[in-house]
């Protein structure tokens, strides 16, 4: 493991004013709160569904003939407006259906209202979000913050299983203004029993440098239920996953159940406490761990350098003996094995 595997894990972006412009996220740890910006903003981003080269698996990407899984992680504040255009570069229809946020219905994404590309088309999709507001009855209605997620839902049926299982999905974040930004962001989904659409010892290494601000979005996917835990580290189990003041007595998490349509996010600061090191993060379900659902986040030195023996952890780490009973194929099904 070298420098040269250091960096963003995964695409994140605050989208730019203008169609195509991406803005990326990426400040100190010490840079404080969010940069302000004009409220009720409208972001064009233009994504692009395509197989992933070498297999029938599909994906979603920033460029043409670029998928990824997942796809980029996107993210807005409070009071925008995501207008999505969705280029489907396949010969099978799909679409592209968010959580957290509003639509109506010729952007549901969905068979039911309609809403879908067909092969080779594009179509917009639009995404509004809104802070919390006080309704007549003197209750408060929730904002759009959180984290949330985006996936298909027509590939190969009215619900997109077929889809979702091919690896169309990715992370949406909606933030308030005012929200601590991170260094580092990660997105790590769980789908049946894979990470990423990866089983051990070929999932995600994600690394970070010792005191950076890092986030993880974590969202779940198939039909089993799954936890995600990490070592080392933990987070308040609250909007972002840290505490807004001294006296906040929000649980402290270090594994949260991840069940299929839930996603949550937090931020840590890598080896706060503990050091540098390689640390697993992986399922919590004993069988799921043996069978693959586990990877490694690297807290580098403060200089990124390697720190002692965390080579030797990875090395072992990719030696361990996986009794994997299904791992992903070329087609993005399951391959099971006895």
């Amino acid at each position: 493991m070298d420098k040269k595997h250091r960096g963003l894990s995964r695409r994140s972006m605050l989208a730019g004013t203008a169609a195509g412009v991406i803005a990326p996220v990426v400040v100190s740890a010490s840079a404080g709160s969010a940069p302000a910006a004009a409220a009720g903003m409208t972001r064009n981003i233009t994504v692009y569904a395509d197989y992933v080269p070498g297999s029938t698996r599909v994906g979603y990407g920033l460029e043409p003939g670029k998928p990824t899984i997942p796809g980029p992680l996107l993210e807005c504040y409070e009071g925008d407006t995501l207008v999505i255009e969705l280029v489907n570069n396949t010969d099978q229809r799909l679409s592209i259906h968010p959580h957290g946020v509003n639509y109506d219905t010729k952007s549901d994404g969905s068979p039911f209202n309609d809403s879908f590309n067909k092969p080779y088309e594009t179509k917009t999709y639009t995404w509004k979000t809104r802070t919390a507001y006080q309704a007549a009855n003197g209750f408060w209605m929730p904002g759009s913050a959180g984290y949330w997620h985006y996936h298909d839902h027509a590939f190969g049926g009215d619900h997109g299983t077929a889809g979702l299982m091919k690896g169309l999905y990715g992370g949406l974040i909606v933030r308030k203004r005012g929200d601590l930004l991170p260094s580092k962001q990660f997105t790590v989904v769980f789908t049946e029993m894979w990470i990423n659409h990866q089983v051990a010892p070929n999932t995600p290494i994600f690394e970070a440098n010792l005191g950076e601000r890092v986030e993880f979005i974590c969202i779940g996917h198939g039909n089993l239920m799954h936890t995600f835990h990490l070592h080392a580290h933990r987070w308040a189990d609250t909007r972002t996953g840290m505490l807004t003041s001294a006296t906040d007595n929000a649980p402290i998490l270090d594994n949260k159940t991840l069940d299929p349509g839930n996603s949550f996010g937090f931020q840590v600061i890598a080896g706060d406490g503990v050091g540098p090191g390689a640390w697993m993060y992986h399922c919590h379900v004993q069988q799921h761990s043996d069978d693959g659902m586990s990877g490694v986040f690297l807290v580098r030195n403060a200089d990124g350098g390697m720190p002692a023996g965390a080579q030797e952890a990875i090395d072992r780490f990719k030696g361990h003996q996986h009794t994997t009973t299904s791992t992903p194929n070329a087609t993005g099904a399951s391959a099971h094995h006895h």
